[in-house]
């Protein structure tokens, strides 16, 4: 049986990897991917969303979203990502499109309303589409299973010393999913720290065919200042992924989030733990089991493709 489930994504290179595993797995049926304005802007996420499906020849619809928060401006991270959001890479953009007229909100709508069986979300950008769809279709969250999400951190930040970037990049709209009645897992920095990568895994990647070479050269600028050395790559997206398939890896506290939206501690997300905790929080993560679980994926796509 499939876990039938939405991303909504700020490709972005790890995003990219994310998504990756996501539409080769047989435990996962993505049915929509919709972009959001966060890495870099919304038409180069968009886009790249598109090449990421189109390159592996899916039937997967993406859905164009918003460019900006709710309320603040349009904070980016092409710093890190790059000016396009995938490095040096660059997709031989075929002339297929799967891109829906729909807006990503309307969209996310259509499918959840439409779905014989709840959907989960798996945001790994900022928040504002997902803000917007429990806004404005209160109705879609009785369909809606979980949200397996990235972002925050119980500890520390990325963007500040208390707020990490997705979180930051829209408070607002943060604040708002993190106060719906619903199961809530929340892959942030405090877990996404113990998923690196390191120079032999990118040295295996290398020989793995073309997508192989497509994640190193783009992993040769992403330039994450927590990674912890030069050697060694943070994937946060992917453990959205890994989470829902391999959730043995993970180590979860039970947790109420409030999101601050004002002031210094902008973006932070406040986690009080106890056992009545509406919001799974992973805390841990088993390195050598995560990083054995993405080269073997790696692999299986370069025994699929070449």
């Amino acid at each position: 049986m499939t876990t039938p489930i939405i991303i909504d994504t700020d490709p972005g290179i790890d995003d990219i990897i994310a998504i990756s595993a996501a539409l080769n797995s047989p435990e996962l049926d993505v049915r929509l991917i919709t972009s959001i304005g966060g890495n870099v802007g919304i038409e180069h996420t968009t886009r790249n969303a598109i090449d990421i499906v189109d390159y592996f020849k899916k039937e997967v619809p993406v859905a164009k979203g918003v460019n900006k928060p709710l309320l603040n401006a349009l904070s980016t991270a092409e710093y890190v990502h790059g000016h396009n959001g995938i490095g040096n890479y660059e997709f031989n953009t075929s002339q297929r499109s799967n891109i829906l007229e729909d807006n990503a909100v309307i969209a996310m709508r259509n499918v959840i309303m439409q779905s014989d069986e709840p959907i989960t979300l798996v945001p790994i950008g900022p928040l504002t589409n997902i803000s917007l769809l429990f806004s404005l279709f209160p109705e879609t969250i009785e369909n809606v299973e979980k949200i397996v999400l990235m972002g925050g951190a119980a500890v520390g930040g990325n963007a500040t010393p208390v707020a990490e970037f997705n979180i930051f990049a829209d408070p607002h709209a943060a604040h708002i999913v993190f106060n719906q009645d619903l199961p809530i897992v929340m892959c942030g920095l405090d877990v996404t720290r113990e998923t690196m990568i390191n120079q032999d895994d990118v040295e295996r990647l290398a020989q793995l065919g073309d997508f192989g070479k497509m994640i190193t050269t783009m992993l040769d600028v992403y330039n994450d200042s927590n990674s912890g050395g030069a050697n060694q790559h943070i994937i946060h997206d992917l453990s959205t992924i890994f989470y829902l398939l391999y959730p043995e890896i993970y180590e979860t506290k039970k947790a109420n989030i409030s999101v601050i939206t004002e002031g210094q501690a902008e973006g932070c997300t406040y986690t009080e733990f106890n056992e009545e905790g509406l919001v799974d929080v992973c805390i841990h993560a088993d390195n050598e089991k995560f990083r054995s679980y993405f080269v073997d994926f790696v692999e299986d796509i370069y025994k699929e493709f070449g």
